[in-house]
């Protein structure tokens, strides 16, 4: 679509913008490209540029700067990552949670951008599982993982049940079902609920349910480190709408866990370029991403969010770099 000279003449342009963050004129960018090319050539590739949507004219300025479809042809065709010793401390092998809380700031740390992290998936398997009578018909479900992770689920039952009666189906639970997934233990009851007292049967029954809700709340878990960083970003800091909605997407944690999802199917690093599509709906904002895992098995996401002119090169690498530390340090936790 594009000959040599335009290519050269956009990633000149993106380079320049995202490091200076001004629109770029036709004589700076003749000066950043190195090509002994005329100011009314450099204009026509402009114009060219400008037709494709590749860049964008501001209103206030005779320069141009970059559009998503810019940004993107950027960094899937042009990008340059120059391999740099980053001073990234190691991640030691902790708690999943303190392993996952450290990654979202050592993102934001070393991006001076936003971190982000989704929480690894964790199996429903529980090792454990006790009942607590709060009241009538209202009940505690404490549920103990393999790795020691403890969740309080209140639960109402239909029945009112007796401490007494609470033990005896925790027992059955731990002697029969212990170390099954909690999808394993539902479809085993479902068999074997004739042979079970009837008031039995329901406690099991909504006690399995409430792992499972529990089970599927833990997996929804976002870490972000970093939000006022963005506070410093000139893009945001000359226009608080834009930054409004930045942290209005902080707020909606689902649409972060859509775009994390999308991006741990992928292997790799990947980059999200504001404004291209409905995954990351504000032009201001980009993402840079990249999946993690546990003894081989992808579990979760992370990465970096900040303004779309922010350095990539960088960013993947940080990324990247962060990826491998969180892998290892999980991997090692056991």
């Amino acid at each position: 679509m594009l000959d040599d000279r335009a290519k050269l003449l956009l990633k000149a342009l993106v380079e320049r913008y995202i490091a200076d963050g001004q629109p770029v004129g036709s004589r700076t960018l003749s000066r950043a490209s190195g090509l002994e090319l005329s100011a009314a050539t450099i204009r026509n590739v402009m114009s060219d540029l400008e037709e494709l949507g590749l860049i964008a004219s501001p209103h206030t300025s005779a320069g141009r700067i970059p559009t998503a479809r810019g940004y993107r042809l950027f960094v899937d065709t042009m990008l340059t990552v120059q391999r740099e010793q980053l001073l990234t401390p190691q991640l030691a092998p902790e708690q999943p949670q303190k392993v996952i809380a450290n990654a979202a700031n050592l993102l934001s740390n070393l991006s001076q951008f936003v971190g982000v992290v989704m929480a690894p998936r964790r199996t429903s398997v529980f090792r454990h599982i006790e009942f607590l009578r709060l009241s009538d018909r209202r009940l505690l479900v404490i549920i103990v993982s393999p790795d020691g992770d403890v969740q309080n689920r209140v639960i109402f039952t239909e029945s009112d049940y007796t401490q007494a009666q609470l033990l005896e189906v925790a027992n059955q639970l731990n002697a029969n079902y212990a170390g099954l997934a909690i999808e394993q233990v539902r479809e085993r009851l479902k068999g074997e609920v004739e042979s079970l007292r009837g008031e039995i049967a329901a406690l099991m029954q909504a006690a399995v349910n409430a792992s499972s809700d529990a089970h599927h709340q833990s997996q929804d878990e976002v870490v972000i480190s970093g939000e006022r960083n963005l506070l410093s970003v000139s893009d945001f800091s000359g226009d608080l709408s834009h930054l409004r909605r930045a942290f209005d997407l902080f707020e909606q944690k689902t649409q972060l866990m859509r775009l994390l999802d999308i991006s741990s199917q992928a292997e790799g690093v990947r980059i999200f370029i504001g404004g291209e599509s409905q995954v990351v709906p504000f032009e201001e904002l980009s993402v840079v991403s990249s999946p993690y895992e546990v003894d081989g098995q992808v579990v979760g996401t992370l990465g970096v969010i900040g303004p779309t002119r922010m350095p990539y090169d960088r960013m993947i690498q940080i990324v990247d770099i962060t990826a491998k530390l969180v892998s290892n340090a999980l991997s090692h936790h056991k």
